[in-house]
């Protein structure tokens, strides 16, 4: 059975842009495998359940195949299972919803009155 690191793993799968993301992650606490907090060298294997958590969300997945090489994102489903519950992901939506912005199409950009009224209304000044 083949064994990879972890900060490899993720790149590979594509849950983080860049290995050093991934170890970044990995030294910061946010990465369990096996419900136990990894560093970047942990190596892992076919069958270990990885927990990463990403702001207030939570990934779940399962390694089907331990590769060193990143793939296109239409094979990670043969080397990962997601086992993040659906919970989850709507939380994930509701705060994309919560977080979304409209501006009529042609209105153009905020004038600097426009722009003062939204800073005061979401509390950045």
């Amino acid at each position: 059975m083949t064994t990879v690191r972890i900060d490899k793993w993720l790149w590979a799968v594509r849950v983080f842009k860049t290995r050093n993301q991934a170890a970044d992650a990995c030294r910061g606490g946010k990465v369990k495998v096996d419900g136990q907090k990894v560093k970047p060298s942990k190596e892992v294997k076919e069958g270990d359940v990885v927990e990463i958590q990403q702001g207030i969300f939570k990934k779940k997945l399962q390694i089907k195949k331990a590769t060193k090489n990143r793939v296109s994102a239409k094979f990670v489903p043969d080397l990962a299972e997601d086992l993040t519950p659906a919970e989850e992901y709507e939380k994930m939506q509701l705060l994309r919803q919560l977080n979304y912005e409209k501006r009529d199409r042609g209105a153009g950009r905020p004038t600097k009155k426009e722009r003062r009224k939204i800073e005061r209304l979401k509390g950045e000044e």
